[in-house]
């Protein structure tokens, strides 16, 4: 674990120069949430009206909140280097260190996210604040589980992306699942709330990575209750046990099928 500690920190350091270009990244972010409020002003006559259990306050929190997540991945990216390491052979170098791949991964991502994500969180907090006037009512410890399960939801979706990099030992071109996978969260999860869908469906979503990864922090924002946090905590667990293992299975299968062909 110390291991690990020392890999994230290196790479928070190391990315404390960036901070300029997050800043001007946040400009596309922001014009998108700007038309994105706009849409729901819109859709809503009335703000206090109620769309599937949401009015236009909670709605419009519920999409920053969604918007914040997928942003602060940098998901692309990682599957884009990770792709690159098993194509070009470079992952090879990691296999006899003293550290897991999929950790030294996830450790390294983290660490190149973190400044990123705290930025992003700054910024996304007061455009919210500008747009809407205020924030969603939440004790201190409403605030604190909901940093938990904002920081349990990046560490899913990196797993998630690391597996689908690690495609790569079995497929020519792994970025196409992410194409699939980002619009799946996009479309199903960032935009609309599980709610929003019909009934059948909104099943479907509770058992997917939606529920853990998007939608289940963006709830908890909008709408908190201990009930639903509890639910929430408890299915990221259990998520967070099977990303890490499809993401381990994959690479030891990718591993393995190096060592067969004289790799």
């Amino acid at each position: 674990m110390r291991k690990y500690l020392f890999i994230f920190k290196t790479q928070i350091i190391s990315n404390l120069q960036y901070v300029g270009n997050v800043l001007i990244g946040f400009i596309g972010n922001f014009v998108m949430l700007f038309i994105l409020f706009n849409l729901w002003k819109y859709l809503y006559s009335d703000p206090s009206e109620l769309i599937n259990g949401y009015n236009m306050f909670q709605m419009t929190w519920y999409v920053i909140i969604t918007e914040l997540l997928w942003m602060s991945l940098g998901g692309r990216k990682l599957v884009g280097k990770i792709s690159e390491d098993v194509i070009t052979g470079n992952v090879a170098y990691n296999i006899n260190k003293p550290y897991s791949y999929v950790g030294y991964v996830l450790a390294t991502h983290l660490g190149d996210i973190f400044i990123k994500s705290i930025v992003l969180s700054i910024l996304f907090m007061i455009t919210g604040l500008v747009f809407l006037g205020g924030f969603p009512s939440l004790t201190l410890v409403n605030v604190l589980v909901i940093i938990l399960t904002m920081i349990l939801a990046t560490v899913i979706s990196t797993l998630f992306a690391s597996s689908i990099g690690l495609l790569a030992f079995f497929f020519e071109n792994s970025r196409s699942f992410w194409w699939l996978y980002s619009k799946f969260i996009l479309i199903l999860g960032t935009i609309f709330p599980i709610e929003f869908f019909p009934g059948v469906l909104q099943k479907i979503l509770s058992f997917s990575p939606v529920f853990v990864s998007s939608y289940g922090p963006a709830k908890l924002f909008v709408d908190f209750s201990w009930s639903t946090a509890w639910e929430i905590l408890l299915a990221q667990l259990i998520y967070l046990a099977i990303s890490y293992g499809i993401c381990e299975f994959i690479y030891r299968k990718g591993v393995r099928k190096i060592n067969v062909n004289g790799g």
